[in-house]
């Protein structure tokens, strides 16, 4: 076992028993590659990753490709999702150094954490014009070695540009007001209608933004949601309606045990990449329950009480939060516990029932997957056999017991801080939609927990796991999303502790996370990274920067504050930039301002 062994994070426990002498983050691994005068060598992913496995399992496991680790470098593994900081001042890096980005992500610095080379998944061996890790760790050795003044130069030139890129975005619009304004609100459904695609060609099973691969749009549909809640505009409740209809019956969505996929490896939401996040999850909760709301039809209904079931069935722990994601594989595996062939229909249910099934789920010999399988999708109108409801039903009973006996794919059970804080207010939404205490109830046991392990002195720590804390500071998204959670607890209950609770966390954010130009992702008094990041733009979850804006704006609605709304007003900035030209990746900002001007 190397010193990964005392990790809380189950990223890092899978690489304690990794022949590579891994270190922890932290100023040890640091001191330890100036002592031994070399490279740092940066792994960061997370546990439910497939390529992540797939490097653990051809390089990291290897006795060969671990010896050259130890001999020429300090070796550093990171979760991603318990120090989102350091993965994104590496991330812009990889991106920037090398066009893409993605996990894992290898990251060779100096001792001052300076990247000076970057990549992604490496094989094991060269493989086409991608060279073999081996092959990369004997040239960044030899760099190291022999051209340090050249490695040093780089590393600094590089530091520079990502620390110029961080200047955080806020402030005033043109005409001097804080906030976002109708004018540009409407600029950017107009944007996103120009985005948008019906795909009326296939029956609109690709509705939705983007091709493949195709990522649940979720603080987006929050938005347009909001926005149709302004203007009764028909069209952004299209968007939302169909973008909604066609998750709901791709293989995306998980038809036998509710939930939804990370993405689609397609652009018609056929083949997901079976991981499923907390994040999306509470996010796309909160769109049907709100849509179910605006459009009362059964299917938003159900999906929205089958989404919060998986939650709570599925992603619950016995402390009362909710743990972060399933694996994308089982045993390897991509898709082994939810595809099905049409013998394996038969199998379970006999010649006629496997007709009713493969009607109902688009189930083919031919298969829309690997190796003549199916990922189930929803009939829009199931045909023949698939008729009756009730026969569908009875099947889907039966392939749920028998899925059940499969292998299933593991869990990551951290508790994540800002992804439980959206769970919070998912089902409080939910709660309230569909009239459901139940709902309500799990979020009281969220919040409480993340009260009681999370939060201490007004602060908060990233992750914890069987009700032991880490020590990972909380970043913006934490302290936005939990505040967010903590306000719709209070509105939910009138527990007025709630309320207070998010002031508290609140004013942290006013001491710790705000310059004059807007909010850093970091606390004031973290430990420094190479450069201090401020990413304002949405991706898979709310940045930080929205997710405060939410809190502020949540929590001036609630307490009749002039102060919070004063500054959800000016952290709403960040979204003004990117309204006009690329409002996707400013949804939950959007939405918050959507909702300042109907308050």
């Amino acid at each position: 076992m190397n010193r990964l062994a005392a990790a809380t994070s189950p990223y890092l426990l899978q690489h304690a028993d990794n022949p590579v002498d891994w270190w922890p983050w932290g100023e040890e691994a640091f001191a330890e590659a100036r002592r031994r005068n070399l490279p740092l060598l940066i792994s960061i992913g997370y546990s439910s990753c497939h390529w992540c496995h797939v490097m653990a399992h051809e390089s990291f496991s290897d006795p060969t490709t671990a010896s050259a680790m130890n001999a020429g470098f300090v070796c550093v593994k990171v979760d991603r999702e318990e120090r989102p900081d350091v993965d994104a001042v590496y991330m812009q890096a990889t991106q920037a150094m090398t066009g893409h980005g993605g996990w894992p992500m290898t990251v060779f610095t100096d001792h001052s954490g300076r990247p000076f080379f970057t990549g992604t998944y490496f094989p094991l061996r060269t493989r086409g014009s991608t060279p073999g890790f081996l092959q990369v760790l004997a040239k960044v050795a030899a760099a190291w070695a022999g051209r340090r003044g050249e490695v040093t130069q780089v590393g600094a030139a590089v530091a520079a540009r990502m620390a110029e890129l961080a200047v955080p975005v806020g402030g005033r619009g043109k005409g001097g007001e804080k906030g976002l304004t109708a004018d540009e609100l409407d600029a950017s459904v107009r944007q996103l209608a120009e985005e948008y695609s019906a795909d009326e060609e296939h029956d609109g099973i690709g509705a939705g933004f983007g091709g493949a691969p195709k990522f649940p749009p979720s603080m987006t549909l929050i938005q347009l949601l909001r926005h149709h809640a302004r203007t009764e505009s028909a069209q952004a409740l299209a968007m939302v309606a169909q973008t909604c209809n066609a998750m709901a019956r791709g293989g995306i969505y998980d038809q036998l045990g509710g939930g939804f996929s990370r993405y689609a490896v397609d652009g018609t939401w056929t083949v997901p990449h079976f991981e499923k996040m907390l994040y999306d999850n509470a996010l796309l909760l909160r769109v049907y329950a709100m849509l179910w709301r605006t459009s009362p039809s059964p299917l938003y209904r159900r999906i929205a009480e089958e989404t919060a079931g998986f939650m709570i069935r599925e992603l619950g722990t016995a402390a009362g939060g909710f743990a972060s994601a399933l694996d994308a594989d089982t045993d390897g595996v991509e898709g082994l516990t939810y595809a099905w062939t049409y013998q394996q229909l038969v199998d379970v249910l006999g010649a006629e029932d496997a007709k009713i099934a493969a009607a109902a789920y688009e189930v083919t010999k031919a298969g829309n997957f690997e190796e003549g399988k199916s990922v189930l999708r929803l009939a829009a109108e199931p045909v023949g056999a698939a008729r009756n409801a009730e026969d569908v039903k009875r099947v889907a009973a039966k392939l749920r017991v028998a899925r059940a006996q499969r292998p299933q794919p593991g869990r990551d059970d951290k508790i994540v801080a800002s992804w439980n804080g959206l769970a919070v207010s998912a089902l409080i939404e939910a709660s309230a939609a569909l009239g459901r205490p139940d709902l309500q109830r799990a979020a009281l046991r969220c919040g409480q927990l993340l009260f009681d392990v999370h939060m201490a002195d007004g602060r908060l720590v990233r992750t914890s796991r069987g009700g032991r804390a880490s020590e990972n500071p909380g970043v913006l998204e934490d302290y936005g999303c939990v505040a967010e959670g903590f306000v719709a607890l209070h509105t939910a209950t009138g527990d007025r502790a709630w309320l207070e609770r998010a002031g508290v966390l609140l004013d942290t954010i006013r001491e710790q996370f705000r310059s004059d130009g807007g909010l850093y992702d970091t606390a004031a008094d973290a430990a420094p990274l190479y450069f201090r990041p401020s990413d304002p733009t949405d991706n898979a979850s709310p940045s930080g920067t929205s997710a405060a804006a939410a809190a502020f704006a949540a929590y001036a609605q609630a307490a009749d504050s002039d102060e919070a709304l004063e500054d959800a007003r000016a952290a709403l900035g960040a979204a003004r930039a990117l309204a006009a030209q690329a409002p996707r990746f400013a949804g939950y900002g959007l939405a918050v301002g959507e909702s300042l001007l109907t308050r």
